[in-house]
């Protein structure tokens, strides 16, 4: 699974912002996008056992995943890459400049030139075990069209400048905003290569799974199978679209069995001033065709 997640890998864009309904619900109109039941596969709801696979259309909703995002990545990996992007991620000041930009993101969704999202927020719940006859979120994902031609999805880049902004996150430490440069250059290195291989090809575009974290206290339930399964059915709408992602120890095994591909292990070229950091293995996975 990609392992930044509330960075916008891909917000170089040509295409135009989808703008806020007076209730700033994006996700609302996301959702009207999509085939009615009798007309093909509902992706608004999917039901497996006890999972539900929904399209976020609530931004409060962020709060809860900023938070299995923090048990994933600031807990149970102690990913250093993931918590330099994330600064006080476990402090209440730093938790909510995090639900910020994850909720900046989620408000400045573009549309392709097929007037369809390029970026996809879900939510997966299960019944919630403390409450009966509630569910809670237990899941949570980020899909992402991505292109290098116009109009045809988000433009990815290896400056990290256009995803974050340094000096907000670290004002003058000019060590940190550097080992974040170096970090995400090398993260998304092999993801920027494959789309401009694409970009003059019949299908430039992939639908890149951005994000995917499941609560640890559900996890080995199937909840990343399901949020997956969603994005590659939607992939297949939106025209037979390949899928990459950035597999994480945990997830690559996942995602191998769903089709994708192993291709590259993430080499991180960092200065050795941060040769001890913590950095998080990422395998370079995508379902079409590996040379």
């Amino acid at each position: 699974m990609s392992e930044i997640w509330q960075l916008h890998l891909g917000p170089t864009s040509t295409t135009t912002p989808i703008a806020p309904s007076p209730s700033s619900r994006i996700a609302t109109k996301i959702v009207s996008i999509y085939p009615l039941p009798h007309e093909k596969m509902n992706q608004t709801t999917q039901k497996a056992a006890d999972v539900t696979v929904e399209v976020i259309d609530n931004e409060q909703d962020f709060t809860a995943a900023f938070e299995i995002i923090s048990k994933c990545f600031g807990e149970q990996t102690n990913d250093a890459f993931w918590k330099a992007m994330n600064p006080g991620w476990n402090t209440p000041k730093g938790k909510s400049a995090g639900i910020s930009r994850m909720v900046k993101r989620y408000q400045t969704v573009t549309k392709n030139n097929s007037g369809e999202p390029n970026t996809i927020h879900l939510k997966a719940t299960v019944p919630d075990p403390q409450n009966a006859g509630q569910r809670v979120i237990a899941g949570f994902a980020i899909w992402a069209q991505l292109s290098m031609a116009d109009g045809q999805g988000d433009k990815p880049s290896t400056d990290v400048t256009t995803a974050a902004d340094l000096e907000d996150l670290y004002p003058g430490n000019e060590s940190e905003q550097r080992f974040l440069k170096q970090c995400f250059a090398s993260f998304v290195s092999q993801r920027v290569k494959t789309l401009e291989e694409k970009a003059s090809t019949a299908s430039p575009a992939t639908f890149s799974l951005d994000l995917c974290v499941v609560d640890p206290s559900f996890q080995r339930r199937g909840i990343a199978n399901k949020l997956v399964e969603w994005g590659l059915v939607e992939a297949k709408r939106r025209g037979e679209l390949e899928s990459t992602t950035e597999g994480s120890a945990m997830g690559r095994f996942v995602y191998q069995k769903l089709g994708f591909k192993p291709v590259k292990e993430v080499v991180y070229d960092v200065d050795a001033e941060f040769q001890d950091r913590k950095l998080p293995p990422n395998l370079f996975m995508r379902t079409g065709t590996v040379a």
